[in-house]
């Protein structure tokens, strides 16, 4: 099982700004709204990703309520990455951390 992380242990990292938040949501609810800075990852672009992006970065995932991450972040740790599931997921962090989101809709 990946690491879960707590949403104050993801906005730290956010602050921090090393950690790139991933999201695996569906593309309209990305579209609509994500966190800044945030990439979208879905079937369509992760061999794309996977040639893309560095494994020394860490990656911290999110969807809708933290369950789906983590079947995804434990694919991603396979792979190589420093990959962490950000518990509550989308849902939770855009409540509590409301100064973090990209809206676009």
């Amino acid at each position: 099982m990946p690491e879960r992380i707590s949403p104050a242990e993801g906005k730290a990292r956010f602050d921090d700004g090393n950690a790139l938040f991933v999201d695996i949501r569906d593309p309209a609810s990305f579209a609509a709204g994500h966190l800044r800075g945030a990439i979208h990852l879905s079937n369509a672009n992760v061999d794309q990703f996977l040639a893309d992006t560095g494994r020394e970065r860490p990656l911290v995932i999110y969807c809708y309520h933290g369950n789906s991450s983590q079947g995804a972040a434990d694919w991603l740790a396979e792979q190589g990455f420093q990959a962490v599931s950000l518990d509550g997921g989308y849902d939770i962090f855009r409540q509590q951390f409301p100064e973090t989101l990209e809206e676009t809709a």
